[in-house]
């Protein structure tokens, strides 16, 4: 197994010119490599400017990284953001990123913020681990609600990874336990009731250890010895299925590749990895880009339907790659497996701009439990001449990837150059996890001036089921968005028994504001509060109307 040292490094080769050499290979092309000390900085003593918030009809975005007076902190950077989301209570949502306490200093420090009201508010404690330099944060979750945190200390710690967790349902981390590693690592524990083990894979070429990949079976407790795989893929993530099977996705520098192990989840044994799937993506893996200079292009993501629907057992792969066929600088595209991750068809482009000069950077990807297909990325295709400027862009497939909805825009336009905090990069990746109703969303962006971590949590039109409700009953709320009260308006054209109810954007019921027959024209009042006489939290909520045979469905905004 060939292996790669560091040492080259010492010899005033510049992280900068590493990321803009063609004659290095893709696999060398980024390392995590502290260059200026520690320096302390006081987050009360800086400058502070409004956080940046939105909400719209079908998703809102909070910032994550402020103050404990919700502002945001003018000077400091944070970006690379991973997230986990508490499957046993939606409302506790960690984020974790890199945090860089001032852009005059490129230190880095393993940063997280957490919220306990579905993303809507958040609190941003400080690091784990003051003054030690760490990068690569990667969250997870397990049934059970634990959080796990993998961070990368980088050199001059020869790349080595801890992970901390959070076991008792509350928001304190444990101490660090040594998870092997190396750069550009990725974190996946088995989502599965009863199942602790937790996986972990890096490039190989920035380790000290003597493998590219290790195992957990008991919870992170502890981790085993590093073992190698195949063709020593990187710049990829790893999924498991319903059945515990597990999946490992990454380039070999030439071809995208899936490995997967049928007994990686079997305390004891040695792993078996069974013959590589390459998939194709008409494209490959970039670093060194114009719109992220010493950052990635994009990462490879993997992802499995543990639906009982028709798409149960498929596999599949997404990136932002660099055209094969037509020099695209950057497109996100997407394959399909539908016999367990053997085989793989032909690829398919998710961004529909039909220019070859724009950019769509940082794709990331999940599936919804249902099946649900979501996909995010940055998007220059609306810069103006000569500049950068990028939008996030969404888009999602409810029938195996067979067909996408229309790309969306979800944010302002942005400048990804400004903010850099010494070092030019918007980091290598966003993270999102995916539910049933929706999907939350860890990115970075530079709307407020400098880089920043927001949380999204978006709400497909499909999920609501909208095109499925007839229309012949009407509703309507004003004012929206409200702060007080809104007046809900209806039309129930048949005499029946008729319902209106206040969902959250969870899909959890808040109160049912109408109950009984009617024939005729009502107009109802909200004053924002829950079936307790509780008022709700600021924020998305949806109204439906139902009688015997009609269902609608309206998204009203509490502000």
């Amino acid at each position: 197994m060939k292996k790669y040292y560091l040492f080259v490094v010492s010899i005033c080769i510049s992280i900068a010119a590493i990321a803009q050499d063609s004659s290095v290979p893709l696999r060398e092309k980024h390392v995590e490599i502290q260059e200026d000390a520690y320096a302390p900085v006081s987050r009360a003593s800086m400058p502070k400017s409004p956080a940046y918030n939105v909400q719209s009809s079908n998703f809102f975005t909070a910032q994550v990284n402020i103050d404990e007076n919700g502002m945001n902190i003018v000077g400091d950077a944070a970006n690379e953001p991973s997230i986990a989301v508490d499957p046993t209570n939606p409302d506790r949502i960690v984020i974790g990123w890199r945090q860089f306490d001032t852009v005059e200093n490129n230190f880095r420090q393993a940063g997280y913020g957490y919220s306990l009201d579905g993303g809507n508010s958040w609190t941003f404690p400080g690091v784990l681990d003051p003054g030690v330099f760490r990068s690569d944060p990667v969250l997870d979750f397990d049934a059970e609600g634990n959080f796990f945190y993998n961070s990368l200390l980088g050199s001059p710690s020869n790349f080595e990874c801890d992970v901390f967790a959070i076991r008792d349902g509350g928001v304190e981390w444990e101490a660090p336990v040594p998870a092997g590693g190396g750069d550009k690592q990725w974190m996946r524990v088995d989502h599965n009731a009863g199942v602790t083990n937790n996986y972990a894979h890096w490039n190989l070429s920035f380790t000290s250890c003597e493998g590219s990949f290790i195992r957990s079976t008991d919870g992170s407790e502890s981790f085993e010895t590093c073992i190698d795989v195949p063709q020593d893929p990187f710049w990829g993530t790893l999924a498991v299925n319903k059945e515990s099977i597990l999946y490992l996705a990454g380039t070999n520098g030439t071809d995208f590749v899936v490995f997967r192990s049928l007994n990686a989840q079997d305390t004891g044994s040695t792993i078996e990895w069974e013959d590589v799937a390459l998939v194709d993506l008409d494209g490959q893996l970039n670093a060194g880009v114009a719109v992220n200079p010493q950052g990635l292009l994009g990462q490879t993501w993997i992802d499995v339907d543990i639906s009982n629907g028709p798409g149960e057992g498929n596999v599949y792969v997404a990136a932002s790659v660099t055209r094969n066929s037509n020099s695209d600088p950057g497109d996100v595209m997407f394959s399909r497996s539908i016999d367990g991750g053997i085989t793989f068809e032909d690829p398919v482009r998710i961004n529909t701009d039909d220019s070859t000069t724009n950019v769509q950077w940082l794709g990331t990807m999940a599936v919804a439990p249902n099946g649900r297909i979501d996909v995010a990325w940055l998007d220059t295709r609306n810069a103006p001449e000569g500049t950068l400027f990028s939008e996030l862009y969404y888009s999602f497939s409810d029938d195996q990837g067979v067909t996408w909805s229309e790309n969306e825009v979800l944010s302002d336009a942005f400048d990804p150059t400004i903010g850099y905090p010494q070092q030019n990069k918007m980091g290598d990746y966003f993270d999102m996890v995916s539910d049933n109703e929706g999907v939350h969303l860890a990115w970075a962006n530079t709307i407020n001036g400098g880089q920043d971590v927001y949380y999204t949590r978006i709400t497909p039109d499909s999920v609501l089921r909208v095109d499925e409700v007839t229309t012949a009953t009407a509703i309507s709320g004003f004012p929206n968005p409200f702060t007080e009260a809104i007046t809900l308006s209806f039309n129930a054209v048949n005499q029946g028994k008729t319902s209106v109810v206040v969902y959250d954007i969870l899909g959890r019921q808040v109160t049912t504001l109408f109950d009984q027959e009617t024939i005729e024209e009502q107009s109802i009042i909200w004053n924002g509060t829950s079936e307790q006489d509780t008022k709700v939290t600021d924020g998305i909520y949806f109204v439906t109307i139902t009688t015997e045979n009609q269902r609608e469905v309206i998204r009203v905004i509490k502000q």
